[in-house]
């Protein structure tokens, strides 16, 4: 789901935060920055970009079936009010 590119990127720039003298531990800190920002990303209840926009278009049909169904309720409303008045 996430770009294992990006991840790599994420975890070589933590690692080139270390200070010098952590050099002789650099490759173990970017696998175990890698591991743990893989573990955590794949933690997160998150979506697709794609599966975003299919929500967001379910959604925006939905909201206009509403709208178009209170047009509906509220004409009808009316024409009952009209017949009271009757």
């Amino acid at each position: 789901m996430f770009d294992p590119k990006a991840i790599d990127d994420i975890a070589s720039k933590l690692t080139a935060a270390l200070p010098s003298g952590f050099n002789n531990l650099k490759d173990d800190m970017e696998k175990n920055f890698h591991l743990i920002l893989q573990t955590a990303l794949g933690k997160l209840d998150l979506v697709t970009r794609e599966e975003f926009e299919v929500q967001k278009a379910v959604l925006a049909k939905t909201r206009s079936k509403l709208e178009a169904l209170e047009l509906r309720v509220a004409a009808i409303e009316q024409q009952v009010l009209n017949k009271e008045e009757l």
